[in-house]
């Protein structure tokens, strides 16, 4: 049985977008090298797809937020359409709340009452944007309107004088005029450049004081390169180009609101609309963080501070009730994480590579964390699908132990095994109770261990003398060799007659200073199999011992946990 079978689902109920006639477009071969100029709509659009919509203080909070990230132009609400938005715009022209490099911008219909009703909002602020739309589709005029192209000019061409006979009865506010053909994917293009001129002439622009044309994706209809066709088309044939900044404001309907307003400034654009994290309706706004920390990434200055990003995500979700997915791209708690084994080993290899003011190439981290406020404690965790990487990572980061790559491999095994066994993550403070417990030996009693030794140095060589712990008793060691780790190993090897041979060695200090502890790392070899030995001391001959004994002990252990040394006779 196939999911899904249903009369309902039939792709053949849908037409395919048709395409833009744009043979010589030119958007393909550019590439983005600066910030457009940005609008966050998250106290209009956003804030109308709210189940339940903000507060006046949550307003206030997203407003003075919005101000900290450096946004320059604000859409502060829909002042005709609804009381609690036109008492907020109110209440931040009368508080002197808004900075003097501020713009706010209002949202109406273009219907003569709507856009007094919105002019009154704006009484005596500094300046402001007037932003007027109505819907311009083939559906809306066919289905909604039931209006030909002409009703549909003349309908934004009264809205387009009314909003100018406001301007100049406000002469006290510095005002920048906007116009929206609404839903202008579905627009057919030479129509939608003949209402925006229709409303251009109106106006009456100039380069010193332009007007912005806002061409919104109201409903993503297509994929990105088609909307950028439909800008670079429009941009080519609006009249008194240079004195409109062209704008966009695309939804997520498909998936691909970044890519439309990205394809789209590389189309002529010079404008952006929003929200942060892309709160909107149906699917969603255009989420200003991706576009502008795609832009950082590239080396491009965003315009936008959004170094703080737990504060910006805390900020929305009170602001909004709604919560941010661990995966949404730079905001969530888990986007710089990994939990793949490969993944985590190639981190980890980078990372061990990087030099501070180095360009930032590092695998699976397109920007450093640190740059967002979030730190590398996270940036590995390790499951049941993770690898010596992984592990690596967490015990040098989070205890300095920095294992050497046989210890990685063999360690990873024993992490592995508690995670399959527990089926969820495993924390650093586990990873680091199973290395003790496996290595360290806290908590079990060794089966051998140092009491004391000296060491004579000869031109034969170095010379070992001492006594250990065995299994409860006390024996005498001695061994010659070429080193004082080779003395010992002679003498054990002499002790408890067992061959054995020093397969790898490490050793580092666990901090920096004059009192810093070392640690060493040693696996030696018998009869086919390998042992491990683990010490920490404060000084690296004793650790390098200790090491070795422990690693002596696991062999004895293994061959025979009751064993008493025929050398104690």
């Amino acid at each position: 049985m196939r999911l899904g079978v249903s009369h309902m689902f039939d792709h053949r109920r849908y037409k395919p977008f048709p395409p833009i006639g744009l043979k010589d477009r030119q958007w393909p071969d550019r590439v983005l090298s600066g910030a457009p100029a940005w609008c966050s709509v998250d106290l209009r659009d956003g804030n109308q797809a709210l189940i339940e919509p903000m507060s006046v203080a949550q307003k206030r909070k997203m407003f003075d937020l919005l101000v900290a990230v450096g946004f320059k132009q604000i859409e502060v609400g829909f002042p005709a359409a609804s009381q609690p938005d036109f008492d907020f715009v109110r209440s931040l022209i009368e508080a002197d709340a808004i900075p003097e490099d501020v713009t706010v911008q209002v949202l109406t219909q273009a219907r003569p009452e709507l856009i007094r009703r919105s002019f009154e909002s704006l009484r005596g602020a500094r300046r402001a944007i007037m932003h007027v739309y109505n819907s311009t589709s083939v559906v809306q005029r066919q289905k909604v309107f039931r209006t030909g192209r002409a009703g549909i000019i003349d309908i934004a061409v009264a809205g387009a004088e009314e909003v100018r006979r406001g301007a100049e009865n406000a002469p006290e506010t510095d005002w920048i005029l906007q116009y929206s053909p609404e839903s202008f994917t579905g627009t057919e293009v030479d129509y939608a450049v003949e209402v925006c001129d229709r409303v251009i002439d109106v106006w009456e622009p100039s380069q010193e004081n332009p007007a912005i044309l806002n061409l919104p994706s109201t409903v993503e209809m297509a994929t990105p390169n088609i909307y950028a066709d439909q800008i670079e088309w429009f941009c080519r044939h609006i009249s008194r180009r240079d004195a409109v900044i062209v704008s966009l404001h695309t939804h997520n309907d498909r998936g691909c609101a970044v890519a439309a307003a990205e394809l789209g400034v590389m189309a002529g654009a010079q404008r952006v609309e929003g929200t942060l994290l892309g709160n909107g309706e149906r699917t969603g706004n255009m989420d200003i963080v991706v576009m502008a920390m795609n832009l950082y990434s590239q080396g491009i200055d965003p315009q936008l501070d959004l170094a703080d990003m737990d504060r910006i995500v805390s900020v929305v979700r009170e602001c909004t009730q709604i919560d941010v997915h661990p995966r949404q791209p730079y905001a969530g708690d888990l986007v710089f994480t990994a939990f793949s084994g490969s993944h985590q080993d190639a981190i980890k290899k980078c990372l061990d590579q990087y030099r501070e003011g180095e360009p930032w190439e590092i695998a699976y981290l397109p920007i450093d964390p640190r740059d967002l406020g979030r730190s590398y404690q996270d940036v590995i965790r390790v499951n049941s699908q993770s690898g010596k990487g992984g592990v690596a990572y967490v015990l040098a980061n989070k205890f300095g132990f920095q294992l050497p790559r046989w210890l990685q491999i063999e360690f990873s095994r024993v992490v592995q095994r508690a995670a399959e066994e527990t089926g969820g993550e495993i924390q650093p403070e586990q990873i680091w109770e199973l290395f003790n417990r496996h290595y360290l030996g806290h908590g079990k009693p060794k089966p051998i261990s140092l009491n004391h030794f000296s060491i004579e140095r000869s031109d034969a060589g170095e010379t070992f003398s001492g006594s250990i712990d065995c299994f409860g008793e006390t024996l005498p060691v001695h061994g010659r060799g070429n080193g004082v780790l080779d003395a010992l190993v002679q003498a054990l090897r002499k002790l408890f007659e067992i061959d054995f041979e020093v397969m790898e060695y490490g050793e580092h200090a666990l901090s920096q200073g004059a009192d810093a502890e070392a640690v060493t790392y040693i696996q030696i070899k018998s009869g086919g199999r390998r042992y491990t030995g683990i010490a920490i001391s404060d000084d690296i001959i004793s650790s390098s011992l200790n090491a070795l004994m422990s690693a002596a002990g696991e062999l004895l252990a293994a061959t025979n946990p009751n064993r008493k040394s025929s050398a104690a006779a």
